[in-house]
Formats: C-alpha cells, sequence, structure tokens
C-alpha cells in the first residue's frame, strides 16, 4: 500500500504519540510512497578518490549533521541518501539487493557515499533505531543490515506479545521502550550480534537521548517531504524509484563508475 502525501500529513505522529504503544497493526505498517522526478543530467566519470593508507571507504562511517549514518567518504562528490524504516520490506529488499553492488562497484571507490536517515512509521521504529545506534556509528549499517535480513523473526516477537506490549504504555519513560525490547526479544537478537544486554537497555532507558532522535529525524524528513519509505536522493534530487535498477543509474548520470 502506497500512502499518499496528504495521508502521510494527516498522521504524522508527535513524539509522544510515536512512542505512545499504538495497536499492533501499525508496527506492520506498509512502506512505499509517492516517486518523485529526477532531473535528467549526465556527468563525466568522477576518478577514484584513494582511502587514507590502511583504510577502506566500505569501512567507514560518520555521522552527519542531519543525524544520518554516513558509509564511505564523508566528502564524496555524489552523496546518496536514503531515507528508511527499519519495519520496511522494501527497505530490506534494497539492502540485500542494492547495497552489495553498491559498496562493492561504487563507495568502495570513494566517489559515493551512502547515508542513512530513519523515518518512523510506527512505535516500533524508535526501539530497532536505538538499537542500531547503539553500538557506534561504524556498526550502524551492518546492524541495520541485520534487522531486514532477519525481519521476519524481528517482527515475530512482536505479534506473539500485542497484550504484554500493549501494556507497556502504562510504563514510565525511562522504562517503556527496554521492556518492549524485551518483550519482542530485540535485547536477545541484537546480543547475538555483538550488542550486550547492559549497553543495549542503558541505550534505550536515556529517553532524552531517544527523544532528540525521533525529533531530528521527523524535521529533517520533513523538510524534504518525505512520504514513503525507501526515498533516495542523489546530490539533492529525488530519484524516480526505490530499488537498485533505478539508483544506479542516477549515481552514473551523477559521473559515477563501478570500480575496476
Amino acid at each position: 500500500m502506497t500512502r499518499t502525501v496528504s495521508e502521510m500529513n494527516s498522521t504524522r505522529f508527535s513524539f509522544r504519540r510515536l512512542l505512545a504503544v499504538a495497536p499492533l497493526a501499525l508496527a506492520l505498517a506498509a512502506c512505499g510512497g509517492e516517486e518523485g522526478d529526477t532531473a535528467a543530467s549526465t556527468s563525466g566519470p568522477i576518478d577514484p578518490i584513494a582511502a587514507p593508507e590502511g583504510t577502506s571507504w566500505t569501512d567507514t562511517v560518520t555521522l552527519s549533521e542531519e543525524g544520518g549514518f554516513v558509509l564511505g567518504n564523508p566528502d564524496a562528490p555524489i552523496k546518496l541518501v536514503e531515507y528508511a524504516s527499519h519495519t520496511c520490506g522494501h527497505c530490506g529488499t534494497f539492502s540485500a539487493e542494492g547495497k552489495p553492488p553498491l559498496k562493492q562497484d561504487y563507495i568502495s571507490t570513494g566517489v559515493v557515499s551512502l547515508e542513512q536517515r530513519e523515518v518512523f512509521l510506527n512505535f516500533i521504529d524508535p526501539v530497532l533505531a536505538t538499537l542500531v545506534q547503539c553500538g557506534g556509528p561504524e556498526r550502524a549499517h551492518a546492524l541495520s543490515d541485520e534487522v531486514w535480513a532477519n525481519l521476519g523473526q524481528v517482527m515475530a516477537g512482536v505479534q506473539q506479545n500485542p497484550e504484554a506490549i500493549q501494556a507497556t504504555g502504562n510504563l514510565p519513560d525511562d522504562q517503556r521502550l527496554v521492556r518492549i525490547a524485551e518483550l519482542a526479544g530485540f535485547i536477545d537478537f541484537f546480543a547475538a550480534r555483538g550488542l550486550p544486554a547492559d549497553q543495549a537497555r542503558m541505550c534505550l532507558s536515556d529517553f532524552d537521548t531517544v527523544k532528540a532522535m525521533v525529533e531530528q529525524a521527523e524535521t529533517v524528513a520533513q523538510e524534504d517531504e518525505i512520504t514513503g519509505t525507501p526515498t533516495f536522493f542523489v546530490n539533492g534530487k529525488r530519484v524516480d524509484g526505490t530499488v537498485w535498477a533505478a539508483v544506479e543509474p542516477a549515481l552514473q548520470n551523477a559521473g559515477a563508475r563501478p570500480a575496476e
């Protein structure tokens, strides 16, 4: 199901509403959105940019001013931005089909970077985003990919404990997200991928930090008129499509070429 601009605006969450435990169906909200137009522009090929000695651009992650996680050369001349939700199946499809060639053929050259920005469709998204970010910038992309690769398992815990998860709405702010993560099996899921349980609980109980993350992400998404996930931009121009087959030509039009 595709959500229109008016529908997105009419259901735009305030922070308190977003973290309130809404009906479980919201946790499985469809992703997708209106496709925009990408200006048809072709640039000549840009020469590769070497990473600092002893490093690789595909292992380099930095935090942007917008709160996104930039994979690759932070000064890359071609900047790909993805707005994504961790409960979005289409985002998972891009993670599986688009990220491997994107990293191997383009990010590795230092010419292209990928900035992942959060979109929150439901009360589960902030929990998953907090856990993804809890491991530090260098692990954010890898943990996001793990969530998308195992989205069925991740969401199964939510579906199996609806009454208990609903009841977390009565807990204090610093306990609510921790309890949701415990009931849904997220603590164990991330622990199996290197994020200690105590560290995960500490991040989830830091309500002020979670609040700031959500509010910044919502502000940035509104400024870019995001109507669904995933949504891509190349150097500020919206990509007409949500799959790798649409993103790659946009990168090449901007001057990117596959690594030799």
